[in-house]
């Protein structure tokens, strides 16, 4: 148990003052802070209405002989678990700069999820919200403030956030890994953990009021891949009532990499280490393995078709209908990519934008530039910026949405998100000008209601008006399976095989038809089967 800290929230530190710690902890409106789960007792905090319990294991430390390995059962504890600080983050280096953690430092010892709950007893079966962070495979934690939960418990959810193994220590495959493994695969122990935390959410949440059958997940970027992962997964796909996507899937132009080449891969970063087994791997300190991965030409470490967590091709599984069928909402934003990520540096003019598309589809330039066409120089910036956009993450959701429609048996619902993030607080006038679309990830704070824990951008009312838009469709679809509600503009599903409805979430939100679907069936030609 953790001691009590200079950081103990006060209402804690009065119960254990007034009724020692035999007794069991209550808020003063006389809900109880203890929650016994299938694993042991935890206490956590109370404030505003609403319980957190931070720092949950939902797995063994993946550590030492478990380093690699898929996620063991927690071992049970005797007496009161404190559950009031996050646990660690999984191991990763520092590569972006808006990731604002709140955690326990960085620690291979990193599966923990937090929970926070309206429910003032175990009886209420309330809707739940499983959400996992982004960050490329790469970096994220559950305990950012952008993911934070309290604001979604206040609108009648009981919030989960999960921790789980990134690049090499989530995704790494070896020879010896896969004859040790008991279905013959390695790699994936990242998606492995969130399946396990699912497992940990279907057995646990009822103790904290939540309804272990009307479970919704729901991820941004690689969070986002990672819903589409555990849709297809047999493992995974019967642990979830619905799914939200933002921005990205596993449907793209490439399937994950198989296990024979994520193997060789292994093999060679483990040369690269200077590792001759599987044994020398385990015993090198943590540290040294994650700066191993900065080193020039590693790959990055990413989803596997092992053969156990995806049995085939995550497009297979869709294609198949063999999917969770259930209810999805799905979209991305307006500037994924930059133009610049097209043209380089290279004036925006017709010319340039067409040599450019030439170089990037030598074999299919026609094409694509009959669907990305702009009528004029003037048009090129915006045109470009679609066309980046669509490459690093649009056609990949758009192709999820598509076949989610013609497969998975029910209602899919698409967005375009739209609004531009204000200026930031400090800018200064040589700063650049603010981006003129919703650039990646710029939608996370207005979705879960945060934007108050941002403190980087001059937020308006227009804003705030946007997040109770864009919260409200997320919270109508968690708890009804439907985004529609009151005040809010309605919202018709996908229609299978033609041209989609989208929801375009801005100051002046509203539904339109689809006008571009032509450009992602042309890119769908490219797409490798």
């Amino acid at each position: 148990m953790n001691p009590i800290s200079s950081k103990t929230p006060v209402i804690l530190v009065l119960c254990f003052i007034c009724f020692g710690q035999d007794t069991v902890a209550q808020a003063p409106d006389g809900i109880s802070l203890q929650v016994r789960t299938a694993d042991g007792m935890l206490e956590g905090v109370y404030g505003s209405g609403i319980r957190s319990f931070k720092g949950i294991p939902f797995a063994q430390p993946p550590v030492g002989d478990l380093r690699w390995r898929e996620p063991q059962p927690v071992k049970p504890w005797d007496g009161v678990r404190k559950a009031t600080r996050f646990g660690p983050r999984a191991m990763q280096r520092p590569i972006y700069s808006d990731m604002n953690f709140r955690s326990d430092g960085v620690s291979e010892d990193c599966l923990y999820l937090n929970v926070w709950t309206p429910a003032k007893s175990e009886k209420e079966k309330l809707p739940v919200l499983v959400y996992f962070y982004g960050g490329g495979l790469m970096a994220g934690d559950g305990s950012e403030y952008r993911y934070d939960g309290e604001s979604m418990a206040r609108h009648g959810i009981v919030a989960v956030t999960v921790n789980y193994r990134l690049s090499v220590f989530g995704f790494f495959a070896h020879p010896e890994l896969t004859r040790e493994s008991p279905h013959h695969a390695s790699g994936n122990y990242g998606l492995l953990d969130q399946t396990a935390a699912l497992r940990w959410v279907r057995q646990n949440i009822a103790a904290f009021g939540g309804d272990p059958l009307r479970v919704t997940i729901a991820g941004e970027s690689a969070g986002s891949f990672s819903v589409s992962a555990q849709m297809a997964s047999p493992l995974a796909r019967n642990l979830m009532a619905g799914a939200i996507g933002e921005s990205g899937s596993l449907l793209g132009l490439q399937p994950p990499a198989s296990l024979a080449d994520a193997e060789k891969a292994g093999v060679q970063f483990a040369t690269l280490l200077g590792a001759k087994s599987l044994a020398d791997l385990r015993a090198m300190p943590a540290s040294v393995i994650l700066e191993g991965t900065a080193k020039a030409g590693v790959p990055r470490f990413s989803e596997i078709l092992d053969g156990y967590f995806f049995p085939k091709p995550p497009a297979a599984i869709f294609d198949a209908g063999e999917q969770a069928n259930v209810p999805l909402l799905v979209g991305w934003n307006s500037e994924e990519g930059n133009y610049r990520n097209i043209l380089g540096q290279q004036p925006s003019t017709k010319a340039n934008f067409t040599a450019a598309v030439r170089k990037l589809y030598p074999a299919n330039a026609a094409d694509m530039l009959a669907n990305y066409d702009p009528a004029t120089d003037a048009d090129v910036e915006q045109v470009a910026t679609d066309l980046a956009s669509d490459r690093f993450i649009g056609f990949s959701t758009w192709k999820w949405s598509d076949v989610q429609s013609r497969t998975g048996g029910k209602p899919v619902f698409r967005y375009l998100y739209e609004r531009p993030r204000p200026a930031q607080r400090d800018a200064k006038p040589s700063d650049p000008a603010p981006a003129r679309g919703a650039v990646h990830s710029a939608e996370i704070e207005y979705a879960m209601g945060n934007l108050p824990t941002n403190r980087v951008f001059d937020w308006q009312p227009d804003d705030y008006l946007v997040s109770t838009i864009m919260q409200g469709y997320f919270v109508n679809f968690i708890v009804n399976a439907n985004p529609n509600g009151l005040a809010l503009p309605v919202w018709q599903p996908v229609k299978s095989g033609g041209p989609a409805e989208v929801m375009h979430i801005n100051v002046n939100t509203r539904l339109e038809t689809e006008k571009f679907r032509n450009r992602y069936l042309a890119i769908d030609k490219l797409r490798v089967k």
